[in-house]
């Protein structure tokens, strides 16, 4: 069973030889930082051109997939650079070194990805010519992002007011040591949205590379200690906070609140081979390399492996390396092609229910599913982690969803979440932590996986289902029977600044319109409109579960019995992992001995490597210019599935249906009548 190790030192190191950095300095600018706006305006308002600041850039938008990069851990950075803003302002770099270097954005500045590429990025354009770049956005900035900036020693200033007021033009002043705003054309000042005591002591240090050496010999000394809260405590505390106060490691701290900063330990700390490079250059700046091995680290190759492009091996190789150096091996480190790391983590058993887990990507949401507590991190954090055992985690205020009522026909976890994005709108979650409740018991864990991943796309800090006894029966499938913590339940006193619920009874099978995921409207209704695509993707972390994939081929194996036997449109299925890739070549019973993947490929399906692919436009299948595509992906933010393409959102089902008919459409549309006992799982 995967525990929680204290630090193991390589061979000739010992705690006796580490370096002690001793007091922080004040590395924060003691002069004034001075620049010009660099206003990012909506342009989609109707009447006056510049009406309105751009709400909603996401990280994908900042720094597309393709630029996200190293090929060596010597230029990290140079296609970061390259990259910024490349289709949403292709002159940002030019306007940044002529001294535009307040960049201004509305809400949501972002959101997305924990990609530490982005704001590194922006960071680097501006001191190429020896300046400081400044954010200054509006509400509910994406919280990764945010995060990151502070490890990295760049200004970031939320001010909806600052923003409101900005013109181009206008020449502003950052003063670091209040982080307070002047506009001086204006002539007004804006006070920023605080941060907490240590989130400023990080930003004021240059960075968490300079904590990280202050902590690391104090850090691989101290015993780790997990401990939970007693049941009077518990009772007053959500899952997310009763284990979040079990990992702390600062022992003596006995209440927990929203807003506060604390240090966490981590049971696991995964990274992809896109988020890997960044977190081995940090844990090396901090531990010089070769004093201990990484601790609670994981790598799975699931980005830029099956692309044909040598800069991409590149970047692979560079994780390669520093898995054979520090002795990482399977499970650890899963190769191309065993699988996306939110799905293969969880079926090698690293993920249980009481962890905390901080993945340095921003689906790791998804391990909510099975009861731990999943956050996306920056690759900073990650290699901070690597190097202490443990994370900075600042606790969000909790908001508690309860799902009552029954499930409709053909509706699954997708169809959930979709209608839950759909209904909290352009706030989405307001960054908060989501305590899911299955009050009838009759969401599988694979439907939970998909709502859990998805609160990446609520930007939520995470999402949770506690442990019961849906997810025992999922473990004991696998044959686990024994877990690392004691059982965890929501208190009956926990707090909750929102509490509402969603009643299945009104959850009908659901499309995601571009771009944005909670632009969802019913399928049937959008079948209405005939609207066709050049392609049915099913798959991705979000859905590439053997579950999610036999239903999908139920409702083809079905379709062929009134007539539906091909596809009219070229489908193309990812397995979740290398396991369930193998797994849906063997007979099914419910398919009348056929495979799922025999099944798709009598319609005319392709089966694919597993790995992340079309869901962030990499390799031969991402979308090109003017392609459209409907898909049981997690996003379909602008140029998210490849540049110039409109990715639409829908459950593995409604995909598979879609193929079929031609257009998007739900399985009624086939003439298929719903079975509990024949469709369901």
């Amino acid at each position: 069973m995967h525990r929680v190790e204290e630090a193991r030192f390589k061979k000739g190191a010992t705690a006796g030889t580490l370096s002690n950095a001793g007091d922080l300095p004040h590395a924060s600018s003691s002069h004034l930082i001075r620049g010009k706006a660099l206003i990012f305006w909506d342009l989609k308002v109707p009447g006056e051109r510049y009406a309105r600041k751009l709400d909603a850039i996401d990280t994908d938008q900042i720094t597309p997939a393709a630029d996200c990069v190293s090929e060596s851990l010597e230029t990290l950075d140079e296609r970061w650079k390259a990259g910024s803003f490349r289709y949403l302002m292709p002159d940002f770099r030019e306007r940044v070194h002529r001294g535009e270097t307040f960049v201004i954005a509305g809400d949501r500045f972002a959101i997305g990805s924990s990609r530490e590429m982005s704001p590194a990025g922006l960071k680097g354009v501006a001191e190429e010519v020896g300046l400081e770049l400044v954010i200054i956005c509006g509400h509910n900035m994406g919280d990764i992002f945010r995060r990151n900036a502070l490890n990295l020693g760049l200004h970031v200033v939320q001010s909806p007011e600052a923003v409101a007021d900005a013109r181009d033009g206008d020449e502003f002043t950052l003063d670091p040591e209040t982080r307070q705003v002047t506009n001086l054309t204006q002539g007004k000042s804006y006070d920023p949205v605080p941060l907490t005591a240590k989130e400023d002591e990080i930003r004021r240090s240059g960075g968490i590379i300079t904590i990280g050496r202050r902590e690391f010999p104090s850090a691989v000394t101290r015993a780790v200690s997990i401990e939970s809260p007693d049941a009077a405590l518990a009772r007053l505390m959500t899952t997310t906070e009763q284990i979040v106060w079990a990992h702390r490691v600062d022992k003596e701290r006995r209440e927990l609140k929203p807003g506060e900063t604390l240090r966490v330990f981590a049971d696991l700390l995964p990274a992809s081979d896109g988020t890997a490079p960044f977190a081995i250059h940090t844990f090396n700046q901090i531990t010089g390399g070769q004093t201990i091995y990484p601790r609670q680290a994981a790598i799975a190759n699931d980005h830029f492996v099956f692309t044909g492009r040598e800069d991409d091996d590149r970047q692979t190789a560079i994780g390669r390396a520093f898995a054979r150096a520090q002795e990482l091996t399977p499970p650890y480190y899963a190769t191309p092609g065993d699988g996306i790391f939110h799905f293969y983590f969880p079926e090698q058993g690293l993920v249980m229910p009481g962890q905390f887990i901080p993945g340095a990507d921003s689906h790791s949401r998804a391990y909510g599913a099975y009861g731990a507590v999943g956050i996306g991190v920056g690759s900073t954090t990650l290699g901070f982690g690597w190097a202490t055992g443990y994370v900075y985690f600042t606790l969000a205020a909790a908001r508690r969803v309860v799902f009552g009522g029954r499930l409709q026909p053909w509706v699954s976890g997708k169809d959930i979440v979709l209608e839950l994005l759909r209904r909290w709108g352009a706030k989405q979650s307001q960054g908060m932590s989501v305590e899911f409740i299955d009050a009838n018991q009759q969401l599988p864990i694979a439907y939970r996986n998909t709502i859990a991943n998805m609160m990446a796309e609520a930007e939520a800090q995470n999402g949770i289902f506690a442990a019961d006894a849906m997810t025992r029966a999922w473990y004991a499938d696998k044959g686990v029977t024994a877990f690392p913590y004691p059982e965890i339940s929501p208190g009956l006193d926990a707090h909750y600044e929102i509490d509402e619920e969603l009643s299945l009874d009104d959850v009908m099978p659901m499309i995601a319109r571009p771009f944005s995921p909670g632009n969802a409207f019913p399928a049937d209704e959008i079948a209405r409109e005939r609207i066709v695509f050049d392609k049915a993707l099913i798959g991705s972390c979000t859905n590439g579960s053997y579950d999610d994939l036999l239903q999908a081929a139920l409702v083809i194996s079905n379709a062929r019995r009134l007539g539906a036997t091909r596809s009219a449109r070229p489908l193309v299925v990812f397995p979740g992992s290398g396991g369930v890739g193998r797994q849906i070549e063997q007979p099914d019973v419910r398919l009348g001995g056929e495979s799922i993947a025999d099944v798709f490929r009598s319609a005319g399906g392709e089966i694919r490597q597993s790995w992340c692919g079309p869901c962030f436009g990499q390799g031969p299948d991402a979308l090109q210019p003017g392609q459209r595509a409907i898909t049981s992906f997690n996003r379909n933010w602008q140029n998210r599935m490849g540049v110039g393409g409109e990715g639409y959102l829908a459950s593995p089902a409604v995909v598979a249906a879609s193929a079929l008919l031609g257009y998007m459409g739900p399985p009624s549309e086939l003439g298929l009548k719903w079975d509990a006992e024949k469709y369901g799982i």
